[in-house]
């Protein structure tokens, strides 16, 4: 009767793990047809970018205008590192045009980025934590940031509800981080899932930033609930950040 029971069992757990395994295949294979019909994997390759969501910061860039040369910015969770090289090309970071002003563009994620000219690259390092804060001060040299992006999502569960807590958590560490580098009337862009969590976002930065806005470029995917918030105008922190929330 044991002997069965364990038989049962492990019959059971073959077929949970087959069924999971064609589940992945079946995603993968999907994730490989959208890639191919999907025009704005061409258009990376063909201007080099490392991956499509550069052409997302190029379209809200071209409505918001918060890319200038000679400024400072700082891209989080910037792994592989398409938006540094669209920071970099916006701010002048490479001094590829000597009759503007040279900007600072710091990409910083836990994962490996390859160099990208004109950008300083702190790879292998936790944003949230102090020593990156104290380095990325160092970094800077006396510099207050004008711009702080971040595309950062989180590895999905497949938990809808975890998974949107956990992208919540990161625009909160991303705000917070913000706060601590940004100079007065600096700006801030953050990727979000949609939902009820946005408008309660929206309120939180209404205290630290003189406007918001939300922005769904083209280049996102038709089917994806992700959102920006371009928070502008930063008024400065009067009481201590505890926790990624303000007390």
């Amino acid at each position: 009767m044991i002997k069965s029971q364990s038989l049962n069992n492990l019959s059971l757990a073959r077929m949970f793990f087959l069924v999971n395994c064609l589940k992945r295949f079946k995603s993968s294979q999907q994730w490989l047809s959208r890639q191919r019909a999907d025009p704005y994997v061409e258009k990376a390759k063909i201007s080099n970018y490392r991956c499509r969501s550069a052409f997302k910061l190029i379209e809200m860039n071209e409505k918001t205008n918060i890319l200038t040369p000679g400024q400072t910015v700082i891209d989080l969770g910037a792994s592989p590192g398409s938006w540094t090289q669209v920071a970099v090309q916006k701010t002048n970071a490479d001094g590829a045009d000597p009759k503007k002003p040279i900007g600072t563009v710091l990409a910083v994620d836990k994962l490996q980025i390859y160099p990208i000219k004109g950008a300083t690259i702190l790879s292998n390092m936790d944003f949230s934590t102090i020593e990156a804060h104290d380095r990325v001060i160092e970094v800077l040299n006396g510099k207050k940031v004008d711009l702080v992006l971040s595309d950062m999502a989180p590895s999905a569960t497949g938990i809808r509800e975890i998974d949107k807590d956990r992208i919540v958590g990161l625009c909160y560490m991303a705000i917070r981080f913000a706060a601590l580098v940004s100079r007065i009337d600096g700006n801030l862009l953050f990727k979000v899932w949609d939902g009820k969590e946005v408008p309660i976002l929206e309120m939180d930065l209404e205290r630290f930033y003189k406007s918001i806005k939300i922005l769904k470029p083209k280049a996102s995917r038709s089917d994806s609930s992700e959102k920006f918030i371009l928070a502008r105008g930063f008024k400065g922190v009067q009481r201590p950040l505890e926790n990624g929330r303000w007390g």
